[in-house]
């Protein structure tokens, strides 16, 4: 796999069920993660189950996926480790947000380092055992009332996290791939026509509002956004109406 040192290693320890570890394998691939190594699986290894579960192309995943008898030895060669937790805080350790503990491995993989995330079985999460091997806690900030998370779960969200560090995508996107964006000329030729025909309309009345009032005209067209099409087709609908009323 290429991505050994360039993204964090998710590390399930003693997954109880082989759909959950498919699931985890899924959402590991949606965010470009294919690091996954397995410590005890109750199951055994390789698991048909997980397979069918993981579906066509993340199957990948589990092809090579390290196998280990226990968490000292699946971490290992390992800089720094996060352990993925609800419980854990009788152990000293910073205790992090998903996406303040994906910050961290983003700057630790940048410096050279290999970074491993555990995530512990379904029914009880990880042991004091494990957790005392990791460096770092992270916690996810959810209902104190129904804490727990299912694997596939808490892999997904930790896997997101680190996917938004890689790859910069707009907190907003304005729906316009493809759309050619109006110029500064053209918005300013649409709000002359739709000024010019409301002049004519008796729409800047009375004459001492005028002035506020094509002002906010001109302000409403530059934060509309308008896209060409958008400005020809307003131009349009104006000729229509005009005409129409002449």
């Amino acid at each position: 796999m290429t991505d050994l040192i360039r993204n964090p290693v998710f590390v399930l320890v003693r997954p109880q069920m082989g759909e959950n570890i498919g699931a985890a394998a899924r959402a590991m691939l949606n965010f470009s993660l294919t690091s996954m190594r397995v410590v005890d699986p109750r199951d055994g290894w390789p698991n048909p189950k997980a397979v069918a579960m993981a579906s066509g192309a993340a199957s990948q995943v589990l092809d090579f996926a390290g196998v280990f008898p226990d968490t000292a030895r699946a971490v290992e060669d390992c800089d720094f480790v996060f352990a993925t937790t609800a419980r854990g805080r009788e152990l000293t350790k910073p205790i992090y947000t998903p996406e303040a503990a994906m910050a961290e491995t983003h700057a630790r993989i940048k410096a050279g380092q290999k970074v491993a995330v555990l995530f512990g079985p379904e029914r009880t999460g990880l042991e004091n055992d494990d957790i005392a091997r990791a460096n770092a806690i992270i916690t996810v900030p959810v209902n104190p009332g129904f804490f727990s998370l299912n694997l596939a779960q808490a892999v997904l969200l930790t896997a997101y996290e680190f996917s938004r560090r890689v790859h910069q995508a707009p907190a907003v996107d304005p729906g316009l791939a493809g759309a050619e964006v109006a110029s500064a000329i053209e918005v300013e030729k649409l709000g002359d026509h739709y000024e010019e025909k409301l002049e004519a309309a008796g729409f800047f009345f009375p004459p001492d509002k005028a002035a506020p009032m094509k002002r906010n005209l001109r302000n409403m067209w530059s934060r509309f956004g308008l896209t060409r099409a958008d400005v020809q087709t307003l131009h349009g609908m104006l000729r229509q109406i005009t005409r129409n009323r002449g």
